[in-house]
């Protein structure tokens, strides 16, 4: 498999959007299809992109393409996907996260407008309201679609900003919207494609947006608070001068312009802090009282008890925007970016902790949108789905896993096949090699004879052509324990979707049930 898939490297096909590669025997036939009966264990956890997939898998009928009829899999996944899907949960979720920023927000009586591009609808949606899907009562969602019949946002680096930023302008004109929660979604999304040109494009779009938000925030008197989620491309290159196209551990910016004040001018920062400060930062000049879930603090130090100013405020969130002093490698400081620099030299600052445990992962690993934008309205820290898991293999308590358990001793009480599907990196907000390694040695211990692994490979925060490195790496472990054998390699642009594209996810299907895919001969 690893040298089909060096093949296609040089065919001009890459990582993200691999086309399916499937296994055959020597009559031709398709290895390790899904079959009726069959155990599923889909071992990526991070929730919103697996919906479709899963949902193509384990549902009888599906409107969007033709399923298999009497088509049974015993499926598990790693972490709830969605409550509604017909699956067992193997880590299912710690509890509601109640009175995030939007809840309190709500709950105050106050009107709140979400504006997001498509492609990051679901980030202040759910993931702000602390995986919470429905709005709250006031709250209304506005989605900009993201540019459409597109091979890749390399070629439309402005995405659809223009009309984030009408949107912007017409709520700021609406006197019955009290808060606005906004994001630029350009840095993060064009800044996964090794494309520096449009990168920098990306970039200066967003800026131009800013100036135009300044402008209308000014002529409103509107309070503007400007931050970001992680980083991406202010770390352009890694150590050995490698495009990184993932996301960093950098600190990102915290602006504060109060244009409804005569002295925009006259708040007082923290040094320092971290996402889960910016919910009680607004909160506060709000006039709201903080709730005590959040264990966040206010980044003003001078605001006063005794302020009773009636505030409407715009939360702007710069998706990806990094925050680092080298010039070497930093596409934020090689864009002309008048507007932001203006912003940072002229009004209160102060740089966020995005990254790592302060947003409830693992020390030393690099951001994400998902966690961040949990933590921006959660305003305290959440440990995420990883940090639990990683924990239960330490322990041992992951090899006990009663869904596992369940899923593996039925395929080989039943003499039926045990798929392993998902995502392979070193480290991905989607999973991680280590869970699929700790997947194998269980199966190996409850001694099951037919494991096939279908693997899911995309380049975001890897080196190039890394696929086929964590691909050689999962054959290497099947062998050395002798059991489980790679079957499928997919991109991951066919597989994790979440706006829809029902023929990304059908091509994903028919590979994995009926091995549409190129042929590649196992030996």
């Amino acid at each position: 498999m690893v040298e089909a898939i060096r093949k296609a490297y040089k065919e001009g096909q890459e990582d993200e959007e691999l086309e399916p590669i499937v296994a055959i025997d020597l009559s031709g036939q398709a290895l390790g299809r899904f079959k009726d009966g069959d155990s599923v264990i889909f071992y990526d956890i991070r929730g919103e992109r697996e919906i479709e997939i899963t949902e193509s898998l384990t549902r009888e009928k599906l409107s969007h393409f033709p399923v298999k009829k009497n088509f049974r899999l015993n499926f598990v996944t790693m972490i709830e996907y969605n409550s509604s899907l017909k699956v067992k949960v193997a880590f299912p979720p710690d509890g509601k996260i109640k009175n995030t920023l939007a809840e309190v927000v709500s709950k105050a009586g106050l009107r709140l407008c979400k504006i997001a591009e498509s492609e990051k609808a679901i980030h202040v949606g759910y993931f702000m309201n602390g995986k919470h899907g429905e709005a709250f009562p006031g709250e209304e969602r506005i989605i900009v679609p993201s540019p459409e019949g597109i091979s890749s946002y390399a070629l439309t680096p402005e995405m659809s900003a223009s009309q984030v930023v009408k949107e912007i302008s017409s709520k700021i004109k609406d006197s019955s919207c009290h808060v606005i929660v906004a994001n630029l979604a350009n840095v993060d999304v064009v800044g996964h494609i090794e494309d520096k040109a449009s990168v920098l494009k990306a970039v200066e779009a967003v800026d131009r947006s800013i100036g135009k938000i300044i402008e209308y925030c000014r002529a409103n008197d509107i309070v503007l608070v400007v931050t970001s989620d992680h980083g991406t491309v202010e770390e352009w290159f890694y150590q050995d001068g490698t495009v990184n196209t993932g996301h960093t551990r950098n600190l990102v910016p915290f602006i504060l312009a109060d244009f409804s004040s005569r002295d925009p001018n006259q708040w007082s920062l923290k040094p320092e802090g971290g996402l889960i400060d910016v919910a009680p930062t607004v909160l506060g000049l709000l006039r709201l009282e903080k709730p005590t879930e959040m264990t966040g603090k206010s980044l003003i130090q001078n605001i006063s008890v005794n302020d009773k100013t009636k505030r409407k405020l715009l939360l702007l969130i710069l998706d990806g925007w990094g925050m680092r002093e080298e010039r070497h490698g930093n596409l934020i400081k090689e864009a002309e970016t008048p507007n932001f620099d203006k912003l940072w030299s002229q009004f209160p600052h102060t740089l966020l902790k995005a990254a790592g445990e302060a947003v409830g992962m693992p020390s030393h690993t690099v951001g994400n949108s998902e966690a961040g934008h949990l933590h921006l309205g959660a305003g305290r820290r959440i440990f995420l789905d990883r940090v639990k898991i990683d924990k239960a293999i330490e322990d041992g308590s992951f090899y006990q896993n009663p869904s596992f358990c369940w899923a593996m001793e039925r395929a080989k009480r039943e003499n039926t096949s045990l798929h392993l599907l998902g995502i392979v990196s070193h480290y991905s907000s989607h999973g991680t090699i280590k869970h699929l390694f700790a997947l194998l040695r269980l199966a190996n211990k409850l001694d099951l004879k037919r494991v096939f692994v279908h693997t899911l490979i995309g380049r975001r925060g890897e080196k190039p052509e890394s696929g086929a490195i964590y691909v050689a790496k999962v054959e290497e472990m099947c062998r050395s324990m002798s059991i489980g054998q790679v079957v499928t390699v997919i991109g991951r642009f066919w597989a994790l979707d979440r706006e829809e594209n029902w023929d990304r996810i059908e091509k994903t299907y028919r590979a994995l049930v009926y091995g549409e895919g190129k042929p590649v001969l196992l030996e």
